[in-house]
């Protein structure tokens, strides 16, 4: 419920040019067991080294985006939010990239969508 909300919001009525321009997505929502506080994991298209410019653009509208899950979701409280970007899908990219090298290098003996240079599983 915060995550889907907390996406709407960001993606749709902040106003910031950044985070326009990053379109910016919120992965996951962790609330503390108090109610209190929340991370919110967010991903965005922009390259890793804007990074802490895009953070410190959400941290910037935390109380907009408190006021307004406030507004339109029936809470008991209001968390504050901190905000983490999510780069597992880079460190993937990045993982499958050091593989296809490994590969080239090794002389391509890694299967390859139909065929395979070596002994192995046959699709």
């Amino acid at each position: 419920m915060l995550r889907e909300e907390l996406t709407i919001l960001i993606g749709g009525e902040l106003n910031d040019p950044l985070l326009v321009d990053a379109m910016v997505n919120a992965v996951d929502v962790e609330v503390s067991p108090d109610l209190r506080t929340a991370r919110v994991v967010v991903e965005h298209a922009l390259p890793s080294t804007s990074d802490r410019e895009v953070l410190g653009a959400l941290r910037r509208a935390e109380s907009y985006l408190r006021g307004a899950l406030a507004e339109n979701l029936e809470l008991r409280y209001v968390p504050e939010l901190t905000f983490q970007v999510d780069d597992t899908g880079k460190r993937g990219s990045r993982i499958d990239r050091i593989l296809d090298e490994i590969a080239t290098q090794a002389g391509s003996s890694v299967y390859r969508g139909g065929e395979s240079d070596g002994p192995g599983i046959a699709g």
